[in-house]
């Protein structure tokens, strides 16, 4: 896999390039601001690129700006924003913005090597991969919306592991539930929350966090033990 960083720190910079090397990938850029990504995207055409949130100069949402910009220009472009800690308003640009497979996670993940390179992999092919805490707290919002009162408690479990781009399997292990019971609780989350059904998994993972972030949820703990995230159904 061919990878563009984008980070300002140099000990997290290289120790991504060591980590992504080591393991396989080839990085075919690493930038300590946004000044040049953007031509580096055009000409290198990467399968991936990893952001940091907050850059030179300004050190505010320079990443956000430069990952919105390119998920626009290049739709098919999987990128990942990696965050110190969570920044809800990022994160739902990200999630409300059109573009290709994204993923959102904390810099702590890094220390994780198998997880995060898992999950680089996972992005690049076409997976959404969102931080648990990211969801946790899309998931915590107060409710204004009668949609999400109609989901069991059950249901509301189901839905922030599904949210956090778990398999099916996965959630059916997390839960002691078996598959099919799973896969009934997300037929009737989707058909209660009014989102249609298709074979675009990720996008049925995006729709229903889209409509969480914008109305929040009656307050619902995340999922039991969520320290991973997957590829959703």
């Amino acid at each position: 896999m061919r990878i563009l960083i984008c980070e300002d720190s140099v000990l997290l910079r290289e120790g991504l390039v060591r980590l992504l090397e080591h393991s396989g990938h080839e990085v075919v850029g690493a930038f300590s601001d946004t000044v040049g990504v953007a031509g580096a995207v055009a000409n290198e055409l990467p399968d991936l690129c990893i952001l940091d949130v907050r850059m030179p100069p300004r050190f505010t949402d320079e990443g956000i700006r430069l990952a919105l910009e390119l998920r626009a220009a290049h739709p098919q472009l999987p990128v990942l924003v990696l965050s110190q800690y969570v920044e809800e308003q990022y994160a739902s640009e990200l999630i409300a913005a059109q573009g290709g497979a994204f993923g959102y996670l904390l810099k702590d993940r890094v220390a994780d090597v198998a997880d995060f390179v898992d999950a680089l992999v996972r992005i690049a092919g076409g997976a959404t991969v969102l931080d648990p805490e990211v969801v946790a707290q899309l998931l915590t919002r107060r409710s204004k919306d009668a949609r999400m009162e109609r989901l069991t408690a059950r249901e509301r479990t189901v839905l922030a592991a599904l949210a956090e781009g778990r398999s099916n399997q996965a959630i059916a292990a997390l839960l002691f539930l078996s598959e099919a019971s799973v896969e009934k609780h997300i037929t009737a989350i989707f058909q209660k929350l009014e989102l249609e059904q298709d074979e675009f998994g990720n996008r049925r993972v995006l729709a229903a966090i889209a409509h969480l972030e914008s109305a929040g949820s009656a307050q619902q703990p995340p999922a039991p033990n969520a320290t991973q995230t997957g590829q959703a159904r």
